[in-house]
């Protein structure tokens, strides 16, 4: 079955991982609106088929499945799985991407980075050029959800299954900050996470 753009956000509703408040973004910004993709892929057979549809947009062969955080994990495994390749992960040490858990990446291997949302891409980013510090090839950036409302400038194609333009504002001139308007306590669990980069 292949999943298209409204099959996406049909998942992102269906599992209530669309949330509506004022929410701090691991960016910084601001947003009223919150997306949970984690929600979605908790269920493997959903996330085995959001992960196939998001390897098929990338027709060149690649070694090893990057994903930026734990919150992408899920995802670039069952990519990697769909693809029958390795899958690793990166995690902020020190306020910088890095691998841990002694994951490497060989010269000349091509890599796929992969994360559940993007918003400005600067995590992605920096996983793209960690990558190629090891002298792997990045043949893209994946993603299920892209919210950015400007180009992203990650030196790579960067492709997702549904574009989810969100408006996002530093705290200065948040319309709700201006207002007066508290953060979402319901979720603010979720301002230390990777969601916004």
């Amino acid at each position: 079955m292949r999943i298209n753009k409204m099959d996406v956000l049909g998942l992102l509703q269906e599992h209530g991982a669309v949330a509506g408040g004022h929410f701090r973004l691991a960016s910084g910004l601001h947003t009223s609106v919150y997306l949970q993709t984690a929600l979605v892929l908790q269920y493997p057979h959903v996330a085995q088929k959001v992960a196939k549809a998001l390897a098929a947009k990338f027709a060149a062969p690649f070694d090893v499945v990057i994903s930026t955080g734990m919150s992408s994990v899920v995802l670039g495994q069952e990519v990697a799985r769909a693809r029958k390749c390795r899958a690793i992960f990166t995690e902020r040490v020190n306020g910088a991407m890095s691998f841990r858990r002694d994951f490497r990446l060989e010269r000349g291997q091509k890599a796929l980075v992969v994360v559940d949302v993007m918003t400005t891409g600067r995590s992605n980013g920096e996983v793209v050029a960690l990558a190629q510090a090891y002298g792997a090839r990045v043949v893209g950036v994946g993603a299920m959800v892209d919210r950015s409302s400007t180009p992203l400038c990650l030196g790579v194609p960067a492709r997702a299954l549904i574009s989810y333009p969100l408006e996002a504002a530093p705290p200065e001139s948040c319309p709700q900050c201006l207002a007066g308007v508290p953060l979402s306590a319901s979720r603010r669990a979720l301002e230390a996470g990777p969601e916004g980069e």
